[in-house]
């Protein structure tokens, strides 16, 4: 199996990756992510577990096996929301979220479909790309009977930075704007129209990180994108997303993924 594969679209992505004995480490952001143990040596009754993470949660997995190969994907809220509204699940003003969060599950049928997918990226075939795109929406469809609460919120809505409280949306959007400058909690505060306390405050209470922590989250969400869709060098990568030192930048995108920007690059293009 390859050491590393990358899907990139727009409503989804999907990592593969060959992982030594450690810990994994997903930073919150705005997807839906599944984290799927694909196989691990020696066996282990883990081999099979998904962790299921809504937006903004972040989540760790322990390994103590002398090697796992994990399956990541990420679904962007709009491809739930419109699946829902397909199924006539959805109306406006509703939000969804996992049922079950960062709590390891065993479910044949969508470790069936995961396994799919990693088989099509491994193999490579003709049409593998249709094959993967057409698994993704049996994923969301199954998810949605299975594992998402679709609730009526008046606090939480939608935007493209995904499920937000209405409070901090603004703030949220101009990070997603800004976020290839420097940024000071001050003027994303001042987007939400809030203090520095309070905002700070509530942003931590809502997404469990503090505001400077989500905006290094999102640069990096966006490096990946440029990385594996632009034709971009590093360095203009790296100061697209904020980072003037290309040595700060791989540093940091190294931390948070396990891969420097040019190996990352590779294994997206391959």
């Amino acid at each position: 199996m390859s050491q590393n594969r990358l899907l990139i679209e727009a409503a989804f992505s999907i990592e593969q990756r060959a992982i030594a004995r450690g810990e994994v480490a997903l930073p919150a952001q705005p997807d839906f992510m599944l984290l799927h143990v694909l196989s691990a040596q020696p066996p282990t009754p883990n081999s099979g577990t998904i962790l299921l993470v809504n937006p903004n949660q972040a989540a760790t997995l322990a390994l103590n096996q002398r090697k796992t190969e994990l399956l990541l994907v990420r679904l962007k809220p709009e491809l739930l929301v419109e699946t829902a509204a397909r199924l006539r699940l959805y109306q406006t003003g509703a939000h969804l979220l996992f049922r079950s969060p960062l709590e390891p599950l065993t479910d044949d049928k969508l470790g069936q479909t995961l396994q799919t997918i990693a088989a099509e990226l491994e193999s490579g075939s003709t049409g593998w790309r249709e094959m993967v795109a057409s698994s993704v929406n049996q994923l969301a469809v199954h998810l949605l009977r299975t594992h998402i609460n679709v609730r009526r919120s008046d606090e939480m809505e939608l935007s493209r930075a995904g499920l937000v409280d209405r409070r901090l949306r603004r703030a949220v959007e101009f990070m997603h704007d800004n976020c290839g400058r420097e940024l000071s909690l001050n003027e994303i505060a001042a987007a939400a129209y809030l203090s520095e306390f309070h905002f700070a405050r509530l942003f931590k209470k809502i997404t469990g990180e503090t505001p400077h922590a989500y905006l290094a989250s999102l640069r990096i969400e966006r490096a990946r994108r440029l990385l594996a869709e632009s034709d971009l060098s590093i360095v203009e990568v790296g100061a697209a997303v904020g980072y003037a030192s290309q040595s700060h930048f791989t540093k940091v995108f190294r931390e948070a993924t396990g891969m420097t920007p040019r190996a990352f690059r590779q294994a997206a293009s391959r």
